[in-house]
C-alpha cells in the first residue's frame, strides 16, 4: 500500500521494481515468450519488413564532410556492418583517409553499444580525440583517449561519466561531466589533465538543486569554457577562458526562477538567447566584461508570433532558427546593416535545421532540409550570393518514387477550441474515400516539437495503404513557448484532449477508417498513449506504447529514481496535493478500469535510465488482470538495451518490423 496526504493507493505489481530479482526476469522472459508466440503468424511478415528497411538503406552510405581548421571529418558505413567508421581527410577530400575510430570494431563482444563522439571531443590542436562508450543502454559511459598522432590509446580512462567533454586550448585539459550514481542526474564538473589519474581530477563545479542538471562546453570562438546548469523554467551559466583552464569559472548571470537563457560567444560579447521579459525569446548582447543581465542590450526583440530558438554566429552573418506558425524558418542577418533575409521553403510541412558550422569566418551556412516526402538533404547556402546547393539526399533504395506521396497540412479544433496541427503523408494512389487505416503519433511533452521528417521505414506502412499523420499536440513547443505552457502541470490534460481531437477530426475529414485508427507514442508520448485510452478506449482499434512513463505518481514520488526532480516543472511536484491530486486523476496505471481496452503492444528496456522498465511491466499486469476484453496484450522488453531499444543500424529496424508487423495484421483484420 502506497500512502500519500492521507490517500492509500494499492500497487499490487510494485514487486517488479528490482531488476536484480530473478522472478522479475523470469516474468519479462515470460511476456516475451508469450509475445513471441501471439506474433509467430507474423514472423515471415515480419522478416519481409526487415529486408524491406534494410534494402532501403544505402549500404555504403557516407555523411557529407564538413570542415574544421585543416581537416574535413566524415563518417561511413560498410555495407553489412551496424556502426559507423568515424574518419577524416587533411586539407583536400582527395587526401588519404584517416580512420579515427571504428564502432564496430568497438562493438565486438557488446549487445548494446552506444558510441558518443562529436566536434567537443576533438582537441584544439586536432591531435587528440575523446570518445564515449556505452555497453550497457543506461547511458553510463567510459571516455577513453586516442592520440591521433600516433594510433595509440592513451591510459586515461574516465570512467562511468556522461559522455560530455570539452577540451581547453592547452591541448592537455579536458573538463567533463558526471553523473550521481543512483538518481544519474548530471550534477559535476571536474577538470582532468592528461597523465594524472583520474582519481587526482578536480572537481570544479557540482550543482546542489537536484532540479538542475550540468554540462561543459566550449564555444565557437573558441576563446571560453561554459558550464549550464539548467532545469525546465531556469538556467545559470559559468565561464572561464579556454586558455586558463586553472582559473575559478565566473558566473554569467544569476538563475532566477522563469529565466531561461543561452550564451554564445562573439568578439568581446556574450550573446543571450532569453525569455527575461520576453515569452518567445529575444536575443541580447553585452561585453564579457559586464555580464549580468543589468548591462545587457536587445539585438532581436521579442515577437508575440514568432519563437526564436537558436542561433548561430560567423564573423559576417548572425543566422537565426525561428518557429512562425509551427513551422521553423531560417533567418539571415548581416553584421554591417545590410538587407537581411529568410531562406524559402515551399512544401506545406517541413523541417529544416543547422547542421555543422563550426567555422566562424566563412560566407557558407550549411542547413538540413526534409519533410514527410523529402529524404534528409543537405546544403550549401552562400549568404552572399543566396546561392543554394544540394550536397547530398538521403538515397532511398528500391522503387521509391517521391512523387509517389503526398503531404498535407490540417488544423483540429480541440475541445476548448484551440486549432491545433496535424502533419501526414500517404500514397498519392490511397483511396481516401475508402477510409484507409490510419497511424497517428504525437508526444506532447518537454516543449519537443514533433518535426515533419521523411523516414524510410514508414515507406512500408504507406504503401500498404496506411496514412500517417502527426498530431502537433500542446506541451511540445511548435506553435510557440505558450503552446508548450499550455500542455503542462496543472493543464497537462490539454495534451490528452488535443491528441483525441486530432484522431476524430481525421475521421470526419476521410483521412481514416474510425474501425482502423491506431496511436503510437513513445517515453512522455507513452504517458500520453495511456492516459488517452483510458479516456477514451472506444476511438482506436490499437495502439503502440514504447517505453512509456505511465506510473507517474509513484515515480514522481520517489526522488531516488533517475530524472524525477528534475522533472518537478513539467508534470509537478505531487508532493504538494494539488499536484498530487492533478497527477492522479490522469496516471494511465492509477486510472486502469474494469472496461474494454484496444489492442497494445508495450515495448521497454531493462536498462532503461529514463523510463524505468517496471513502469511498463506494472501497466501491463494491471490491465490483463482489469480490463473486461479479449483483445491483445503484449509485453515485449529488450533485455540488453535502455531508452533508445536496440542499438545498430540495421539491428534497430527489428523492432520496427514487429511495430509494423501487429498495426498491419490488425487493419487487415486477421485477429
Amino acid at each position: 500500500m502506497l500512502e500519500a496526504h492521507g490517500d492509500e493507493r494499492e500497487d499490487p505489481y510494485f514487486w517488479l521494481n528490482d531488476r536484480e530479482d530473478p522472478e522479475v526476469i523470469t516474468y519479462l522472459e515470460a511476456e516475451n515468450a508469450y509475445t513471441k508466440e501471439v506474433m509467430a503468424p507474423t514472423e515471415a511478415l515480419q522478416e519481409d519488413l526487415f529486408e524491406e528497411i534494410k534494402k532501403r538503406l544505402e549500404p555504403n552510405e557516407s555523411s557529407v564532410p564538413y570542415r574544421k581548421d585543416d581537416y574535413y571529418y566524415y563518417h561511413r558505413f560498410e555495407e553489412g556492418n551496424e556502426y559507423a567508421v568515424h574518419c577524416r581527410k587533411r586539407e583536400s577530400l582527395e587526401a588519404s583517409e584517416e580512420i579515427l575510430v571504428d564502432g564496430n570494431v568497438l562493438a565486438e563482444g557488446h549487445e548494446f553499444f552506444a558510441l558518443s563522439l562529436s566536434l567537443s571531443g576533438l582537441s584544439t590542436n586536432q591531435n587528440l580525440l575523446a570518445y564515449a562508450i556505452d555497453t550497457r543502454g543506461r547511458r553510463i559511459y567510459d571516455v577513453y583517449f586516442k592520440n591521433l598522432e600516433t594510433g595509440e590509446l592513451l591510459e586515461d580512462v574516465l570512467n562511468d561519466v556522461t559522455g560530455n567533454v570539452a577540451w581547453a586550448n592547452d591541448n592537455e585539459t579536458v573538463f567533463y561531466s558526471k553523473q550521481h550514481s543512483e538518481t544519474l542526474r548530471s550534477y559535476q564538473i571536474y577538470r582532468h589533465r592528461l597523465g594524472d589519474h583520474p582519481a587526482d581530477d578536480v572537481l570544479v563545479f557540482e550543482e546542489a538543486d537536484e532540479t538542475f542538471d550540468v554540462s561543459v562546453f566550449k564555444t565557437k570562438s573558441k576563446h571560453f569554457i561554459l558550464i549550464a546548469s539548467q532545469q525546465t523554467l531556469s538556467s545559470e551559466y559559468r565561464y572561464i577562458g579556454a586558455d586558463e583552464p586553472g582559473e575559478s569559472f565566473q558566473v554569467l548571470q544569476e538563475r532566477e526562477r522563469k529565466h531561461e537563457y543561452d550564451a554564445s560567444h562573439f568578439e568581446g560579447h556574450f550573446y543571450i538567447l532569453t525569455n527575461w521579459d520576453a515569452l518567445n525569446f529575444r536575443l541580447m548582447k553585452t561585453l564579457v566584461d559586464t555580464p549580468g543581465k543589468d548591462n545587457w542590450e536587445e539585438v532581436i526583440p521579442h515577437r508575440e508570433d514568432v519563437l526564436l530558438e537558436t542561433l548561430t554566429i560567423f564573423q559576417n552573418y548572425l543566422v537565426l532558427v525561428e518557429r512562425h506558425e509551427g513551422l521553423r524558418e531560417i533567418r539571415v542577418i548581416p553584421w554591417d546593416g545590410s538587407d537581411e533575409h529568410y531562406l524559402k521553403f515551399d512544401e506545406p510541412a517541413y523541417y529544416a535545421y543547422l547542421t555543422a558550422n563550426v567555422e566562424l569566418d566563412t560566407t557558407v551556412l550549411r542547413f538540413g532540409y526534409t519533410s514527410m516526402t523529402t529524404p534528409r538533404s543537405t546544403f550549401d547556402y552562400d549568404m552572399g550570393s543566396k546561392e543554394r546547393t544540394l550536397l547530398k539526399q538521403t538515397k532511398v533504395l528500391g522503387d521509391f518514387d517521391q512523387s509517389a506521396y503526398v503531404s498535407e497540412r490540417l488544423m483540429a479544433k480541440a475541445a476548448d477550441g484551440t486549432a491545433v496541427p496535424i502533419s501526414l503523408v500517404y500514397r498519392r494512389d490511397t483511396k481516401l474515400e475508402g477510409s484507409p487505416p490510419l497511424l497517428l503519433y504525437g508526444y506532447g511533452s518537454y516543449a519537443i516539437t514533433m518535426e515533419a521528417t521523411f523516414s524510410a521505414p514508414r515507406v512500408s506502412l504507406l504503401d500498404r495503404g496506411f496514412v500517417y499523420a502527426i498530431a502537433h499536440i500542446r506541451g511540445g513547443e511548435e506553435m510557440g513557448r505558450a503552446w508548450y505552457d499550455h500542455g503542462k502541470l496543472l493543464e497537462k490534460k490539454n495534451t490528452f484532449t488535443d491528441f483525441i481531437a486530432c484522431g476524430h477530426h481525421l475521421i470526419a475529414k476521410g483521412y481514416a477508417d474510425s474501425e482502423r485508427l491506431y496511436a503510437w507514442g513513445g517515453s512522455a508520448g507513452g504517458l500520453l498513449i495511456g492516459a488517452v485510452i483510458n479516456m477514451r478506449p472506444d476511438l482506436f482499434s490499437g495502439v503502440v506504447a514504447e517505453v512509456p512513463f505511465v506510473d507517474v505518481v509513484t515515480t514522481m514520488l520517489d526522488d531516488s529514481i533517475p530524472l524525477t526532480t528534475g522533472e518537478y516543472d513539467e508534470w509537478g511536484n505531487p508532493n504538494d496535493k494539488e499536484y498530487y491530486d492533478y497527477i492522479l486523476s490522469y496516471s494511465p496505471y492509477d486510472n486502469i478500469e474494469a472496461k474494454a481496452y484496444p489492442h497494445l503492444l508495450v515495448m521497454t528496456g531493462l536498462h532503461d535510465s529514463q523510463v524505468q522498465y517496471w513502469e511498463p511491466a506494472k501497466w501491463v499486469a494491471r490491465l490483463r488482470a482489469t480490463k473486461t476484453d479479449d483483445r491483445r496484450l503484449l509485453l515485449k522488453t529488450n533485455m540488453g538495451a535502455g531508452h533508445g531499444g536496440a542499438s545498430g543500424r540495421f539491428k534497430r529496424h527489428r523492432e520496427t518490423a514487429l511495430v509494423y508487423a501487429f498495426l498491419l495484421q490488425l487493419s487487415q483484420g486477421e485477429i
